[in-house]
């Protein structure tokens, strides 16, 4: 809901919460809980789907719930090369070895 500041603008209320969407399982969430992931490319391998803890990296992200179905949906519907704009086969090791700490 917006609401209107003294000097007549629309501003946001403070109860907005911003809200993406997971590229695996396509359920909507608020930002604080999905994980969100960019992709690095260097001249040595396939391009690298590394998570973006921070929300700081350059470059266009996607959004994933850090959780071990949501990565197989997303890998079985092609979802992260679509959303990042990657032409070729991506490598998940760095964001699967991020989950895999987190889980122990």
């Amino acid at each position: 809901m917006d609401e209107i500041d003294r000097t007549g603008l629309r501003r946001r209320s403070s109860s907005h919460v911003a809200v993406r969407t997971c590229v695996g399982c396509r359920r909507t969430d608020s930002r604080s809980v999905l994980l969100r992931v960019t992709v690095r490319e260097d001249e040595a391998g396939p391009p690298r789907i590394v998570p973006d803890v921070r929300r700081r990296l350059g470059g266009r992200g996607a959004w994933l719930h850090p959780d071990p179905d949501c990565i197989e949906q997303a890998v079985r519907r092609r979802a992260f090369a679509r959303a990042l704009r990657v032409g070729a086969p991506v490598d998940l090791s760095p964001l699967t070895a991020y989950l895999d700490r987190l889980r122990s």
